[in-house]
């Protein structure tokens, strides 16, 4: 499994000043802006991410450093760790049944979209059964290798998902939730406690790296945010960081999905298209109604539910919660354990059904 674990090393430095990335900068801040400029929903992510898509696809060498994800995925956990209190872990209790949901939703994704693939797509049943998982690319991409499935097509359509599901949903909040995207507010730098977010970052360090030992999904993100959650719960230390920080996150994001396409080819990625869209719709239509069921489980808003049903990126996923404010530590929680269960739900479909092709 691949994990993002604080890849602090002379390397990965080097990356941080390498044309490749240099070039994704000065792409994405641009397009961040006049995205911005046009009001269009979550600007500082799809501006990047269909901008370095196109430099990608027209055989720009970009990179996405370790170094840039890892700080991105640190100021998520820590955003997220603000929305934990007592009041939520209360309300935990009830997330049994919408993780029991989360189960069965991935089960039927991952038995009706890889069927829709293997009999449409032409794909084989290995990589139409890895295609059709609602999520989990890096780790999948190294099973399918194990199996010796089709990379580049499994790769191609969770990609493809992928930036179906971060155009379409926030214009899906736009225009049917009372949810505003977030207000940047002005950062209180003198009325916070400076010396709370080195005993945040110190505490989230222990914790990343305890996670990452015992294979917990996203140990970044979780890590940061378990630590954060329980020292806020404790009153032993609470930090704000600025709102701009988010539009850090959603620009480093919406980037890395375009440069995962550098080892792509035009041709290729309309061959997939069409099919990876048919199984979006799937995957998403079978997430709307594990959102209804969840509903009579829970009091999240049904945006919320959908957003944790949503087949995205756990990263994407996790801030377009923070950006609408749409119950991030829910949303988060869910991902997670989504990706645990395809981790081990994968492999054992695969030993039963997938023992052709």
């Amino acid at each position: 499994m691949q994990n993002f674990s604080l890849p602090i090393n002379t390397a990965n430095l080097k990356l941080l000043f390498s044309k490749k990335f240099l070039l994704v900068i000065a792409v994405s801040i641009p397009s961040a802006i006049v995205a911005d400029f046009f009001n269009i929903p979550l600007a500082w992510m799809l501006g990047p991410m269909i901008a370095i898509s196109i430099v990608a696809l027209n055989g720009f060498k970009v990179i996405m450093p370790k170094l840039a994800l890892s700080s991105t995925l640190i100021i998520l956990g820590l955003h997220i760790g603000n929305y934990i209190d007592q009041n939520l872990l209360s309300q935990m209790k009830n997330w049994f049944w919408t993780s029991a949901i989360m189960f069965l939703y991935i089960l039927f994704s991952i038995l009706i979209v890889s069927k829709y693939l293997e009999k449409f797509s032409g794909y084989k049943r290995k990589t139409s059964i890895f295609s059709g998982a609602p999520g989990g690319l890096g780790p999948l991409l190294i099973l399918a290798e194990y199996e010796k499935s089709d990379l580049s097509q499994v790769a191609t359509a969770h990609l493809i998902r992928l930036i179906i599901i971060i155009v379409l949903f926030p214009f899906l909040v736009v225009n049917f939730s009372p949810t505003e995207a977030l207000e940047i507010e002005k950062f209180d730098y003198s009325g916070q406690n400076h010396f709370n977010l080195l005993i945040l970052l110190f505490f989230s360090i222990i914790l990343i790296f305890i996670f990452d030992k015992i294979s917990v999904p996203a140990p970044l993100l979780a890590g940061t945010l378990v630590a954060s959650g329980i020292l806020q719960i404790t009153d032993i230390a609470s930090y704000k960081l600025p709102d701009e920080s988010i539009n850090f996150c959603l620009l480093i994001l919406g980037a890395s999905v375009g440069c995962r396409f550098a080892d792509k080819t035009v041709n290729e990625v309309i061959k997939n298209t069409a099919h990876s869209f048919v199984a979006t719709v799937l995957l998403v239509l079978l997430g709307v109604v594990a959102a209804i069921v969840a509903s009579y489980f829970v009091n999240n808003s049904f945006l919320s539910l959908l957003l944790s049903y949503c087949p995205g990126g756990i990263y994407e996923v996790a801030v377009i919660a923070i950006a609408f404010d749409l119950d991030p530590n829910f949303v988060a929680f869910h991902h997670i354990i989504r990706l645990l269960m395809i981790l081990f739900m994968v492999p054992v479909i695969i030993k039963f059904i997938g023992k052709k092709n």
